[in-house]
């Protein structure tokens, strides 16, 4: 028979081997699912950033017509608008022969008159373009600019979809704007000034558009959309997911935050060197044509929900990686948490004895939830709205920051002070009296 002792002790020694394996494959698994989850978002980041623009900014038309409504101001813009159309009312209308024309009796019997032909058609002219840049700076133009690039939107989307009506249209290789409604318009309003020999000129529909961009590789372009597209609004939500799950997963979350926030930032300077190598493309595609001299300001207006994404990334990542050396177990991070959080709790210990403390202690049992919950609040501000900047970016830090320095002080206050009772002297026996 055996004896029981021995056989209860040799119980836990040959569980161990059994259990050590499983230990160790989960640490195993945990580790690969952290390093799964932090590669895929480093990779999807900056992918995730520009879907995410070209959904809302493109698909949405009262996005798109905020971003690109102030271009009705631009100097650059109007001058190029106007720079087309007073040039295509120009060649339509040879002011000169119509001079010639009109005069050619009077002119026979007075030769001399000949040479008023050319000052009269040169002041016409610059009449015409002096009409033609007031009435863009005008705010009928203002309106006509946000119909037309309402119009724009929806027809891009047709192009992207292969349908080939609307203001925005394209003709071979070349993606072109539709100035119709705009030369009309400027027609009439030299018409009404006196210059009616424009009234019945016909002008043909090809001396009506702008060159926006050359698009030889539209057909790959429409591929990437009808596959990006019903991807592009989820995709920024799952790299949000998978850094958080990275996170959560991570034995050492300090210096997961660390990693994490140069992820962000480095994935900000690889959407800032992208956006660099695309603004240079698009002007050299534009460059020699009537649009070609706005089509750097045209560029950074159209990107600019982008570009403000990104500038986020970039100080976001450096305040994680902040918040990571300041939460860790490195020496100088401890020392300086530990001063902090010292002097927080030192300034709610003055208020322990007062109705702070009540609360206070409530704090101090569920702090770890309410900290979670503070930085929840944090990301609500930064995304209210949809309308990231830094400015909402930075006073969503400060808020945060505000809000767990409050916290720690009410730790403080609700910590009780553990009770010191008379120090007995050397020698005397307890619970006696002298």
């Amino acid at each position: 028979m055996s004896d029981p002792d021995a056989a209860l002790s040799a119980g836990p020694e040959r569980s161990v081997p059994e259990e050590a394996p499983t230990a160790k494959r989960s640490s195993k698994g945990r580790s690969a699912a952290v390093i799964i989850c932090v590669v895929l978002a480093a990779l999807l980041t900056t992918p995730a950033a520009i879907a995410y623009w070209g959904q809302r900014t493109l698909n949405d038309a009262t996005r798109y017509v905020n971003t690109v409504g102030p271009l009705v101001n631009s100097p650059e813009v109007q001058d190029a608008i106007a720079t087309k159309v007073t040039d295509t009312i120009q060649k339509e209308v040879d002011v000169e022969a119509l001079l010639n024309q009109v005069f050619s009796g009077v002119i026979t019997d007075r030769p001399r008159l000949q040479r008023l032909v050319g000052p009269l058609a040169a002041a016409i002219n610059s009449f015409i373009d002096r009409q033609v840049r007031e009435f863009l700076a005008s705010d009928q133009f203002a309106d006509l600019w946000i119909a037309a690039n309402t119009r724009a939107q929806q027809s891009l989307q047709r192009i992207l979809k292969g349908d080939q009506s609307g203001a925005v249209q394209l003709q071979g290789d070349q993606v072109v704007l539709d100035l119709s409604d705009v030369i009309d318009q400027v027609k009439q309003r030299l018409v009404d000034r006196g210059l009616t020999i424009l009234q019945n000129v016909p002008i043909p529909n090809v001396d009506k558009q702008i060159v926006l961009m050359e698009a030889p590789q539209l057909k790959q372009i429409r591929t990437i959309y009808a596959f990006a597209n019903p991807l592009a609004q989820w995709l920024i939500v799952l790299v949000a997911a998978l850094y958080l799950a990275a996170l959560v997963l991570a034995r050492r979350r300090p210096r997961m935050t660390v990693i994490i926030g140069a992820l962000l930032a480095a994935n900000a300077l690889l959407l800032a060197l992208a956006l660099s190598v695309g603004r240079q493309l698009f002007i050299d595609a534009l460059a020699g044509t009537t649009f070609g001299p706005a089509s750097r300001v045209f560029y950074d207006q159209l990107l600019s929900y982008l570009d403000r994404g990104r500038q986020v990334f970039f100080w976001l990542g450096l305040s994680l990686v902040v918040i990571g050396w300041f939460a860790g177990s490195n020496r100088y991070g401890t020392a300086v948490r530990g001063g902090v959080t010292g002097g927080l709790e030192g300034i709610g210990g003055a208020l322990a004895d007062s109705p702070v403390g009540g609360a206070g202690r409530w704090v101090a049992a569920n702090v770890r939830w309410l900290r979670v919950v503070v930085a929840l609040l944090g990301v609500v501000v930064l995304l209210w709205g949809n309308n990231i900047s830094l400015s909402r970016l930075f006073w969503s830090l400060a808020l945060v920051v505000g809000l767990l320095a409050v916290l720690q002080v009410l730790v403080g206050a609700g910590r009780t002070p553990v009770a010191s009772g008379p120090v007995a002297p050397p020698g005397a026996v307890p619970g006696t009296a002298k």
